[in-house]
């Protein structure tokens, strides 16, 4: 089964920057998180969008 949450980590490797550079994101609010009783997640929706969205300005 797919995670549809990540942690900050995960969410990192999956992108493949460092967990600082995604905290930079996560509060520029270019990636959207969630907070869940104290602790962030990421849904995969929000890095399929941030990455679109790197596509969409590089075209």
């Amino acid at each position: 089964m797919t995670k549809l949450l990540l942690t900050v980590p995960e969410a990192a490797q999956s992108l493949a920057i460092s967990r600082s550079k995604l905290y930079e994101l996560l509060a520029s609010g270019a990636v959207r998180s969630i907070r869940i009783d104290g602790s962030r997640r990421v849904p995969l929706k929000a890095l399929n969008d941030y990455v679109n969205a790197l596509m969409e300005e590089a075209a």
